[in-house]
């Protein structure tokens, strides 16, 4: 009879843990969007970087402004993955916590709730620094005659 009552157990602890795997999945799409627009930056900054020795003068402060906003815009990004990995930690530790809380006697709810709370905080600062550095990047581009 015990081990139906371990079995059972077990099998709640799994479907209270789906909701959080799913948000797992969706942070760590957010996480791919997001390292791929730093890739971008670095690789536009080292394509300027090799050009600005040998442009005009004129052309120099150009590169030199467009570099300026390049910089912003990957410290932004670093923020938001940072916090946005963050985020994912804690999930993964909000899960193995219902694993580990379905084994004790003690409630652990609470620390649960928290650790959850911390992790959707992390989410919206790393989506807000998301959301700066678009905005960034979009208040930068020069379309057509310049």
């Amino acid at each position: 009879m015990q081990s139906d009552t371990i079995i059972t157990t077990v099998a709640h602890v799994i479907q209270m843990a789906v909701a959080p795997v799913f948000l797992l999945t969706g942070v760590g799409a957010i996480l791919t969007v997001l390292t791929n627009r730093l890739a971008r930056i670095i690789d536009r900054a080292r394509i300027l970087e090799v050009r600005l020795p040998t442009v005009e003068k004129s052309e120099q402060d150009r590169l030199h402004g467009e570099l300026a906003t390049l910089e912003r815009r990957s410290k932004l990004i670093h923020w938001a993955i940072s916090l946005c990995t963050i985020c994912a930690l804690l999930i993964c530790i909000v899960i193995a916590t219902l694993f580990a809380g379905a084994f004790w006697t003690m409630d652990i709810s609470g620390f649960i709730g928290l650790l959850f709370i911390f992790a959707m905080l992390a989410l919206i600062g790393g989506l807000v620094g998301f959301l700066r550095e678009i905005s960034l990047a979009t208040a930068s581009v020069r379309i057509g005659m310049r």
